[in-house]
């Protein structure tokens, strides 16, 4: 076998009893995602805003930009619900490159799992504690969801694992709201299909275990733009986009139709400035259209505190050493703005 087994990892219960979180951050919490499953299901009207870095590297700086966060989340409030990005765990289009605090809490030494997985617990938990704002992150790996099953708010699919069986069984057994990117094909019929797939019940193997879960009617789409065949990319966040994914809303048999734009990604080229552009124009798409208004619930944001990116090792603090962001100041600027078309 080409497998050498290194060491067998605590499990997610062993891991959760070592770092638990504080029952007054479970109430919290518990409060956060009923206001934010109500914006999905139509009963509260507020606009979500997923919003921060490309990829959770930095401990410090992290909680240090969601600080900033919540400050303005409370000049808000009374129309958008800011949910963090901490994603950490960071898909790469040919496996190479920095792959995410749990593979490596430091990002200049070699991977290491097991400190990987209790970093990226204790970040969660941090940045709840000095912000009040429950986070959203990427399920990469389905095995890896129970580390952080009861601290996210919101959890991403991406766009090479929409269509992979063991993502969507496993967002079948969520209680939070799971966004089903578009493939990197563009295909909308792929991300509907996992929609519905993680709307049903299932039966499946699961961490050792037979499971069986329920459906999450939270499920629901995300547009990420899509790449062609000759590599070029091709946004899908125009008003004709919304109303195709809107006819195919009202074809299929789905609960609780909704939908969030990554402004970043294929949408922008990865142009990181061009977010504000990208979510001014969606906005206006809602304003011109009451359906697509009821059906576009929020935006996706890569922000961080310095603007751009940088090598792992470039030493400023607070850029992504992933994909490009906005800087903190564009950032505040755009929430402001949202709020303003609110």
């Amino acid at each position: 076998m080409s497998f050498e087994f290194i060491r067998k990892l605590p499990t997610p219960d062993e891991i959760r009893k070592e770092y638990p979180v504080p029952e007054r951050l479970v109430r919290l919490k518990a409060s956060r995602d009923k206001e934010i499953r109500d914006v999905i299901t139509g009963a509260n009207n507020r606009f979500l805003v997923i919003i921060g870095p490309c990829s959770a590297d930095n401990e410090d700086a992290v909680c240090d930009y969601i600080s900033r966060l919540a400050r303005i989340n409370e000049k808000v409030k009374d129309k958008l619900i800011l949910i963090p990005r901490i994603y950490t765990n960071k898909p790469r289009t040919t496996g190479d490159g920095y792959k995410g605090i749990v593979h490596q809490p430091d990002p200049e030494k070699k991977p290491d799992f097991l400190q990987g997985l209790i970093a990226m617990r204790k970040m969660h938990i941090h940045a709840i504690e000095e912000s009040g704002l429950t986070a959203a992150d990427e399920m990469l790996y389905p095995e890896n969801w129970r580390y952080l099953s009861d601290i996210l708010s919101y959890v991403a699919i991406g766009a090479r694992s929409v269509e992979d069986q063991q993502h969507r069984l496993t967002v079948s057994g969520f209680d939070v709201p799971a966004g089903m990117k578009n493939p990197t094909s563009g295909d909308f019929s792929v991300m509907l299909n996992s929609v519905y797939a993680a709307q049903h019940a299932h039966s499946f193997i699961y961490r050792g275990w037979e499971v069986n879960t329920s459906g999450n009617e939270l499920a629901h789409t995300v547009l990420r733009g899509a790449t062609n065949k000759h590599g070029q990319n091709i946004p899908n966040y125009h008003y004709e986009d919304l109303n195709t994914l809107l006819t195919l809303y009202n074809e299929r048999d789905l609960k609780n139709p909704a939908c969030i734009i990554d402004a970043n990604h294929s949408n922008s080229d990865k142009q990181h400035e061009q977010q504000i552009r990208i979510v001014k124009e969606v906005m206006h798409s809602r304003k011109l259209n009451g359906d697509i208004h009821a059906l576009v619930k929020g935006v996706m944001v890569e922000s961080y505190i310095e603007a751009g990116c940088q090598k792992v090792g470039g030493g400023v603090y607070g850029k992504s050493i992933t994909d490009p962001c906005l800087s903190w100041e564009d950032s505040e600027r755009l929430i402001y703005d949202i709020a303003e078309y609110e």
